[in-house]
């Protein structure tokens, strides 16, 4: 009897004092647990580190991933301006009348390709009559006008008649002879052939004709309406001296010379591609545009091009030596540009050891499963090959020309880093689809 209360005596102490040992690992516990709920989030949050992807040699040879270096390339600068395509005004003309009149015929239509002293309209008018007839009347005219003088000259000679007569017939001569030039130099201007004049052959309508050659671009007049010398009756453009206004920006003037080829393509049809060349860079500012006008000539094809399109300029500057990548190296991501550049650095590499960059322990639970994740990770990479390791780069995107587009690392690279010239598209995927860790 006195055995057994001994044991029970026993076992009660042994669980008592188990029982406190467990409350004071609980509250040592607990406390830790303050304390670490004490830290604010902002010491133990890291920076964001550069992504990284990691892809086996299987995946690099399925799509097609190269590598190389980044290269010094003389890239051509492109600089695009906005600009109309104009004729200057010495290959413009108004088909006008020098008289007043009625059309009576138009001979022409819009966009009708016309040559020079082509007859574009007809005019009709009385007065037109007037005027030829009063020059046909002029030589019997002047016949008597020489006449009187004639025989006021003979009177004076002989004190028969007055001074003052002979010079009267003289003038009146004079006058005559001054109008008949006169007429004869408005029947010329009207078109009509003064020598061909006759009773029989009084032309009532003058002939309008084309001072120029080129493209009726307007029409201003109408059969029965009347024109004067202030009414032109069509516009006409020699487009075949066409010349093309830019407007360049004061930051580019610096790179564009005489004689420089622009290329151009129209704002509404940009599928042909057309050329002309630097003849003239203006000297002050439009408007406030805070551009200065760049005078080109149209070389070549000017088919379907007409005073008044808009157009976009390309103008080639001179080249510039930069770091470049082919144009398919760089990827672009939330408006930014990538690059791809093999590493050392791995995906979870700290990760794996348990610890942060702060040196504290990491839940043991998700230590082991991270470090389960990683080891079949390392199993499979040994059945498909070696791996290798590419961070994302941003850059600053510079010329393109040839294929090749300068750029600018926004961190510092080294000199014979490995870059992806090919498939970059393909790793950005994989980061985007999530298939990758942060380095830790």
């Amino acid at each position: 009897m006195h055995i057994l209360i001994k044991i029970f005596f026993t076992l009660s102490l042994a669980t008592g004092l188990n029982s406190c040992g467990s409350k004071e690992e609980a509250g040592e516990s607990h406390g830790t647990a303050q304390e670490k709920a004490s830290v604010p989030k902002e010491a133990v949050q890291e920076p964001e580190a550069p992504m990284i992807a990691s892809l086996t040699e299987a995946q690099i040879k399925a799509t097609g991933i190269t590598l190389g270096n980044i290269e010094q390339k003389n890239l051509t600068a492109i600089i695009k301006a906005n600009g109309a395509l104009r004729v200057p005004n010495n290959n413009k003309a108004n088909a006008t009348s020098l008289y007043g009149g009625v059309i009576k015929t138009l001979k022409v239509q819009l966009g009708d390709y016309v040559q020079k002293g082509q007859v574009i309209a007809t005019i009709e008018n009385p007065q037109f009559i007037q005027l030829q007839e009063e020059y046909l009347t002029m030589g019997s005219r002047i016949l008597l006008a020489e006449q009187e003088m004639q025989r006021q000259k003979e009177l004076n000679e002989g004190n028969a008649g007055a001074t003052k007569n002979l010079q009267s017939a003289t003038a009146e001569l004079n006058a005559l002879r001054t109008r008949k030039a006169s007429l004869q130099k408005q029947i010329q201007l009207m078109g009509i052939n003064p020598n061909r004049i006759s009773t029989a052959n009084l032309q009532s309508a003058l002939l309008v004709t084309s001072p120029v050659s080129g493209t009726v671009s307007n029409e201003f007049a109408k059969i029965g309406s009347y024109v004067d010398v202030s009414s032109p009756v069509v516009e006409i453009v020699d487009n075949g001296l066409l010349h093309l206004d830019l407007q360049v920006f004061e930051k580019d003037l610096p790179f564009i010379k005489e004689g420089q080829v622009v290329n151009f393509v129209l704002t509404n049809n940009p599928t042909v591609t057309y050329t002309a060349k630097v003849f003239k860079i203006g000297s002050s500012f439009e408007d406030e545009s805070k551009t200065i006008a760049v005078h080109c000539t149209v070389t070549g094809n000017k088919k379907g091009l007409i005073d008044g399109m808009n157009i976009t300029g390309m103008i080639s500057a001179d080249n510039i030596a930069a770091p470049a990548v082919p144009n398919e190296a760089i990827v672009e991501a939330d408006g930014k540009f990538y690059i791809f550049v093999q590493t050392v650095q791995t995906t979870g590499a700290h990760a794996a050891a348990g610890h942060d960059d702060h040196g504290h322990a990491h839940d043991e639970g998700e230590a082991a499963h991270k470090h389960s994740n990683e080891q079949d990770a390392a199993r499979q990479g040994q059945q498909q090959g070696k791996t290798l390791n590419f961070e994302k780069i941003e850059v600053a995107k510079g010329v393109s020309d040839m294929g090749y587009t300068a750029i600018t690392p926004v961190s510092e690279l080294a000199p014979n880093a490995k870059v992806v010239t090919k498939g970059a598209f393909f790793i950005n995927a994989k980061l985007s689809s999530g298939g990758h860790d942060h380095a830790h």
